[in-house]
């Protein structure tokens, strides 16, 4: 644990915590708390991955959450169980334990005497499918989410099948999930055990492609954990961000269009990225952005961001084709 001074609120870091469920399973975690939060709590925003706090997203993770915590948020990044330093297996995407195991971590999270009790979920691809699917199910203490390159539909609109027609995407990415699958735990944390639950993760893995190829028609299979089934079920605001540059952009309006809770979208001109790091350019300050979002639906402080725009947009602009000017010599 370290504490850093360089915001307008000090950072305590805990490099790995651990969240109790009711099953015994435990998932990992790692958290920036405000130091004041000894005295005062704070509402806490949480990114729930399977991608390995550890080393898989750790450059990534380090600022953002950082900032948010440093603005005065206890901001967590946990991983998904099976994955990470994660106990349990990890099977399959946006299975129900998945999103069971979410609300729990929610509640438990907002039991803690760092924590106000209202807690918030942010993510990008993977956490903003099941942000918005977390939010479906209406855990008491969950009061907005960031849901960014997500979609609403997972059986016309996502990697695996769009419009019925099965896309190159559903090999490529069940291979990169099948590898995190069979990533170990850091022994570091897990101790002995870790070579234990890295043989049950490996002896455990199977093609997920295969999977998702045996449901090539919009089943139960893919109704589940798309929220196009039921928009009514979220309550809670939803900032909704894509780009253009993405697979995910046409989810954005239907969500701004179709919820009936506060939304506010975003499409910009970047690919499949938080918009703070986005390429092409230009990028925003995203964060700032979010923490508007979060001090409106959070905090209740009156920001003015829920009377802005509902949908804002990047456009394009088109410029003639035309020859190259000569350079310089």
């Amino acid at each position: 644990m370290r504490i850093v001074a360089s915001f307008p609120h000090k950072v305590r870091e805990i490099e790995n915590l651990w969240i109790p469920l009711a099953d015994g399973t435990r998932l990992a975690a790692r958290a920036w708390l405000p130091a004041s939060t000894d005295q005062e709590p704070v509402p806490a925003i949480i990114e729930y991955i399977p991608y390995g706090k550890r080393d898989g997203t750790r450059d990534r993770d380090e600022p953002m959450h950082h900032w948010l915590a440093g603005h005065g948020y206890a901001a967590l990044r946990i991983d998904l169980r099976g994955s990470g330093e994660s106990d349990g297996l990890l099977l399959d995407e946006y299975l129900p334990r998945e999103l069971a195991d979410g609300v729990e971590a929610i509640a438990w999270i907002a039991a803690q005497p760092w924590c106000d009790g209202k807690v918030g979920m942010i993510g990008k691809s993977w956490g903003g499918f099941n942000a918005l699917q977390i939010a479906a199910l209406r855990p008491p203490a969950l009061r907005t989410v960031v849901s960014v390159c997500s979609t609403d539909d997972r059986y016309s609109d996502d990697a695996h099948y769009m419009g019925g027609c099965l896309l190159n995407d559903n090999l490529w990415w069940g291979a990169v999930f099948f590898q995190l699958c069979a990533l170990p735990p850091d022994p570091a944390l897990v101790g002995e055990r870790w070579r234990d639950m890295w043989r049950e993760r490996l002896e455990s893995c199977t093609p997920h492609p295969a999977r998702w190829m045996r449901h090539p028609l919009r089943d139960a299979y893919w109704r589940h954990g798309s929220v196009c089934e039921r928009y009514e079920d979220i309550a809670c605001p939803v900032y909704a961000v894509g780009g253009w540059a993405d697979g995910y952009s046409d989810a954005i309006p239907r969500l701004v269009s179709r919820l009936a809770t506060p939304c506010r979208a975003v499409i910009g001109p970047w690919g499949h990225q938080y918009p703070h790091e986005g390429v092409p350019g230009p990028a925003i300050g995203f964060l700032q952005d979010v923490r508007r979002w979060c001090d409106q639906w959070l905090r209740g402080v009156e920001t003015g961001i829920a009377t802005e725009p509902a949908y804002r947009v990047w456009m394009p602009e088109s410029v003639p084709a035309g020859k190259a000017e000569p350079s310089a010599s």
